[in-house]
């Protein structure tokens, strides 16, 4: 499918847009049949901000404080760029929705309004890693992400990637609830959640950090 000449200016206009607000990885996808029902948006934009390395490697067998001010300030610069996005769309006349990075609408399942591994997977950022995360060919799952969803006419960036972990198994190892097992889709939630749980009770919030510190990508 070919695309205008203003479709294809306008997709980098909101790259360069973002990247300038110190997003990493910017792809766009065609929102899935349910989240457009629910939503009325039918493109899905979606960012990523890497991780610190440095500020991982600190974490071993916990979260530390460290690594909860960096994961707030890192949701708070991706809700940032988002609701930049989402006024730039606005300015042009058309509609666009910031999803929240960091939002928990269901802590039974763990779920905010979208799932933005879902599309992130559909725009190409990466695959489910066994530790039912994103994990990019540049960064593994060392990274946060956020979606904007719009109806301004845009091309998609990405297609889903066809890949997996292969042999590697760092985040079964590092895991301290044991919820990581050979397939994403038998990831425990309910072991995560319990061992998110007893990790809040110590830095007060629901992180952990660990199974994204082992998963590194392949750069």
């Amino acid at each position: 499918m070919s695309y205008s000449v203003g479709v294809v200016r306008m997709l980098q206009e909101l790259e360069d847009l973002a990247k300038k607000q110190g997003i990493s990885l910017f792809s766009v996808a065609p929102t899935p049949e349910e989240e457009r029902k629910k939503f009325g948006l039918p493109f899905a934009i979606v960012l990523a901000v890497r991780l610190s390395s440095s500020c991982l490697e600190r974490v071993v067998d916990r979260p530390t404080k460290l690594y909860l001010h960096h994961y707030k300030q890192v949701n708070y610069l991706l809700d940032r760029a988002a609701l930049l996005l989402t006024n730039y769309i606005q300015e042009k006349g058309k509609d666009a929705l910031p999803i929240p990075a960091s939002q928990v609408i269901d802590w039974t399942e763990m779920k905010g309004d979208l799932s933005h591994k879902k599309m992130a997977h559909l725009a190409g950022i990466g695959f489910f890693g066994r530790q039912s995360l994103i994990v990019s060919p540049q960064f593994g799952a060392r990274m946060r992400l956020v979606t904007v969803l719009t109806d301004l006419e845009l091309s998609p960036v990405g297609r889903p990637i066809d890949a997996g972990c292969g042999d590697c198994r760092a985040c079964i190892k590092a895991c301290p609830a044991g919820a990581i097992k050979e397939q994403a889709e038998d990831f425990d939630l309910s072991a995560c959640k319990a061992q998110l749980d007893i990790f809040r009770k110590g830095i007060g919030q629901h992180i952990c950090g660990i199974c994204v510190k082992a998963c590194r990508g392949q750069k």
